[in-house]
């Protein structure tokens, strides 16, 4: 099995490495990642500049790795066109959770998205963080179970797997969607110009059966989805009005 392995945090982070060492007990695996952090970049493609690829600066040990001046996505891209029969891709381990309504900007998800839309299997791989950076020792056998079944599956599919800091079992969720409350906070800089942080409040609790549940219950959360947003009930609805 050929592995591909992406990220969005860049090629220096922890969780790209850990990853690479767990991927590499299931088949062949290659590096092709950020150069610099490409957080909550979602499925943005270079087009208006060419993109390149540079041996990686630091070492993964048995892997070839590489770095490229491009968006998670652009990484897919250039890493199966450059490693011919690539059979799956997994993007992370993130450094942060993926859940939810994070699910529409994440770099990391985008990454295993296309994936799919080449026609290849995409994985999804995140952690929260908290004072200290995770445990990914800690967190070593969950990921490689989770692995296991996953990549024993044969059909094309997409993944999201998000893994709470201290797991005890593993869950099949669904996406939770809640409305929240988008907040505006104006600051100023050392040199007294304005800026602006972002920021949101979520206005609905999380339900049971849902990624954000799993995770805050200590469940590692795996979340099958598919590339069709189609409100299939709306479209009934409206054909048949």
């Amino acid at each position: 099995m050929r592995i591909l392995i992406t990220n969005d945090d860049g090629i220096y982070s922890p969780g790209i490495a850990a990853l690479a060492r767990i991927a590499s007990r299931f088949g062949e695996v290659r590096v092709v990642a950020p150069d610099v952090e490409q957080s909550s970049m979602g499925h943005a493609v270079t087009h208006s500049r060419p993109l390149s690829y540079r041996k990686s600066p630091i070492e993964f040990p048995g892997i070839e790795a590489y770095r490229v001046n491009g968006t998670p996505a652009d990484c897919v891209a250039l890493g199966t066109h450059l490693w011919s029969k690539t059979d799956v891709v997994l993007s992370g381990i993130n450094m942060g959770p993926n859940l939810g309504n994070g699910m529409w900007h994440s770099g990391t998800l985008a990454a295993a998205k296309q994936a799919v839309l080449l026609g290849i299997k995409g994985i999804a791989l995140s952690t929260p963080v908290g004072d200290t950076e995770p445990d990914f020792d800690l967190l070593a056998p969950f990921v490689e179970k989770t692995l296991s079944t996953l990549l024993a599956d044969k059909e094309l599919a997409l993944y999201n797997v998000n893994f709470p800091q201290r797991p005890r079992d593993t869950r099949w969720t669904r996406q939770s969607v809640r409305l929240y409350d988008g907040t505006i906070v104006p600051g100023t800089d050392p040199l007294g110009r304005k800026h602006y942080w972002f920021t949101v409040t979520p206005l609905e609790p999380a339900e049971e059966g849902t990624d954000r549940w799993a995770v805050d219950n200590d469940f590692v959360s795996i979340t099958p989805l598919r590339l069709d947003l189609t409100n299939e009930l709306m479209l009934r609805e409206k054909a048949n009005g």
